[in-house]
């Protein structure tokens, strides 16, 4: 299943830069394996906010929220998620 998820983060202020560095550190990591998996198709970065919009590719809603809440930023996150299917004009075969 597809879905189209958009993550908003907000980290608060006072958290030591030390540990700021470490989670991201570890968020990279973590979503670049998911990436390499095939299971986080696609990534884009929102411009001018700490947000991105990205594809998943799993097999249903479960294993979408184990990922989710699996991220290191997962506390600082606001998330919304939408099912996706494919549209009938659509022309590319392989986008399923």
């Amino acid at each position: 299943m597809l879905f189209h998820v958009r993550m908003n983060v907000n980290i608060p202020h006072d958290l030591p830069s030390e540990e700021v560095a470490d989670i991201l550190a570890r968020e990279r990591a973590y979503s670049q394996d998911l990436q390499r998996s095939g299971e986080w198709r696609h990534i884009w970065r929102i411009a001018g906010q700490f947000a991105n919009v990205s594809i998943f590719d799993v097999k249903d809603n479960a294993e979408l929220h184990e990922i989710l809440s699996g991220l290191p930023l997962f506390k600082f996150m606001e998330i919304e998620v939408a099912p996706l299917l494919r549209h009938p004009s659509a022309v590319r075969d392989d986008d399923s």
